[in-house]
C-alpha cells in the first residue's frame, strides 16, 4: 500500500494542476495521482479545443468568473515560464441581426463587470477583423487566446513526478473509506492511503462522489459536441475566434469558429446527448449511462423544456448540409465542400432533478474529502486557480 498526504483522483487538467499547486505550496508533502486511462488528460482535456476564455460570458462573482479571470493569467504566466506556445489571437461574438443586438449589449455589460478587455465594434471594423464574417455588430475580445492543453498537462505532471510525487495510470477508483483520520483508496493500480483525497473525475466526478460518501442530489449528463474542421482551403475565412450571441433560451453557446494553435480551425460544436459518458461517437452506448440519462427526472425536465431546439441538435448531427447551413450564419461563404471530420468532445454537465443545469463551478468537501463535481468549460482556462483555490480549502488541515 502507498503512503501519501494527499490523492488526486483523475488525470485530467484540473487534477494535474491541483496537484502541481498543492507541491507549490508544500513542497515537502506527497501526492499520488490516480487516472483510470492509459495516458493523461485522456478525456474532457484531450478533447478540448483549445481555447484560452477570457470569463466575458459568465455571471459577475460567479466561480467561473473569478477562477476564469485568474485563472487564464496564471495559465499564460505557467506557459511562458515554461516555453509552451500560446497565441492571444482575439475573439468577436457577432450579432447577425437587429434582435440580438440587446443580448449582445447583455454580455458586454458582463465584460465590463468581469474587467474583460473588450469593446463593442461596428460592422466596418468587425470586416477588419473578419472579412468573411456577416453581422452588424459585435464585441471584440483581444485578449481571447488558444493553446494546446495536453501539453500543459505533460508539463504539469512532469513537474508533479520531478518534485518526488507519483502518478499512477490505469488506476480506477472503486472504493474509498475515511477511518482514524486517513482515507484509503483502492484502485485497479493499487492501494493509497493518504490524509486526504480530491475528486477531479469529470465525468464520473458524481459516481467517485457517492462512493466517498458525500450525498449529491445532481447528476453528470453527458453531452457530445460534434465538431468538423476547414479544409485547407478555406482556412483562410476564419483568422481568430468567431461566435455567435448565445440563445438565452439555451444553455449552449452555439456553433463557432475556433482557430487552434496547431493551425486548423474547428467548427461547432452542437450539443446531442450522448449515449455513454465517454461516448465520442454515435454509435458508443454503455446502458448504464444511457438508463441512467434517461430516467433522471432533470434529464427529462430539460427535454421537455428544450425539445424544439434539441430536434435541430440531433438533426446537425446527422446532416451535414444543416452543419454547414448553421455555420454559415457567421460565414455566409461556407459551404458543405468546406468542412471535414473532427474529433468529437463529451461535456461532463451537472442537472439538477428540476432540469436546471449546474450553471457554475461546483466544489462540495467532507472532513476529508473534496469533491469537483461541476467542471465544465472554462475548467481548462481556470485550472490553475481552481487548484489554487482548492489548495486553500485544505490549508486549515494541514
Amino acid at each position: 500500500m502507498k503512503q501519501s498526504d494527499l490523492t488526486i483522483v483523475g488525470g485530467g487538467i484540473v487534477g494535474l494542476a491541483t496537484a502541481f499547486r498543492f507541491l507549490e505550496t508544500y513542497p515537502k508533502k506527497k501526492v499520488v495521482v490516480l487516472e483510470k486511462e492509459r495516458d493523461l488528460a485522456h478525456h474532457q482535456t484531450g478533447h478540448n479545443s483549445g481555447v484560452l476564455h477570457s470569463g466575458i460570458y459568465y455571471k459577475p462573482g460567479s466561480l467561473k468568473a473569478v477562477n476564469c479571470r485568474q485563472g487564464k493569467l496564471a495559465m499564460q504566466d505557467f506557459c511562458e515560464k515554461q516555453e509552451i506556445p500560446f497565441h492571444l489571437c482575439g475573439k468577436v461574438i457577432v450579432a447577425i441581426s437587429e434582435s440580438e443586438v440587446p443580448a449582445l449589449e447583455k454580455i458586454y455589460e458582463r465584460g465590463q463587470a468581469n474587467r474583460v478587455n473588450c469593446e463593442i465594434i461596428d460592422e466596418g471594423r468587425l470586416k477588419e477583423l473578419e472579412p468573411h464574417t456577416a453581422g452588424i455588430k459585435a464585441i471584440h475580445v483581444p485578449e481571447a487566446g488558444i493553446v494546446d492543453y495536453r501539453q500543459v498537462c505533460e508539463r504539469l505532471a512532469m513537474i508533479v513526478k520531478s518534485r518526488g510525487s507519483e502518478i499512477l495510470t490505469e488506476a480506477r477508483v472503486d472504493f474509498i473509506h475515511q477511518t482514524d483520520g486517513r482515507c484509503l483508496v483502492k484502485s485497479t493500480g493499487g492501494e493509497v492511503e493518504s490524509s486526504l483525497v480530491i475528486n477531479c473525475c469529470g465525468l464520473h466526478s458524481d459516481r467517485v462522489a457517492r462512493i466517498s460518501g458525500q450525498k449529491v442530489r445532481e447528476k453528470i449528463v453527458p453531452f457530445r459536441g460534434e465538431y468538423f474542421e476547414l479544409k485547407k482551403s478555406a482556412e483562410h475565412l476564419c483568422r481568430s475566434l468567431i461566435y455567435p450571441v448565445p440563445n438565452p433560451k439555451f444553455p449552449f453557446l452555439g456553433v463557432h469558429f475556433t482557430q487552434t494553435i496547431q493551425g486548423r480551425v474547428e467548427c461547432g460544436p452542437n450539443a446531442v446527448l450522448a449515449f455513454a459518458r465517454e461516448g465520442y461517437r454515435k454509435t458508443d452506448i454503455n446502458l448504464q449511462d444511457l438508463f441512467e440519462s434517461l430516467t433522471y427526472p432533470g434529464f427529462l425536465r430539460l427535454v421537455i423544456k428544450h425539445w424544439k431546439i434539441g430536434v435541430g441538435e440531433m438533426w446537425r448531427s446527422f446532416s451535414k448540409k444543416a452543419f454547414a447551413k448553421a455555420l454559415s450564419r457567421l460565414i455566409p461563404e461556407i459551404r458543405v465542400e468546406h468542412l471535414k471530420p473532427a474529433p468529437a468532445g463529451v461535456r461532463a454537465q451537472a442537472l439538477e432533478r428540476n432540469g436546471k443545469l449546474v450553471d457554475d463551478f461546483l466544489i462540495m468537501e467532507n472532513e476529508r474529502i473534496v469533491n469537483v463535481c461541476n467542471a465544465p468549460s472554462p475548467a481548462a482556462t481556470s485550472a490553475l486557480n481552481i487548484g489554487k483555490s482548492i489548495v486553500e480549502k485544505l490549508s486549515a488541515r494541514f
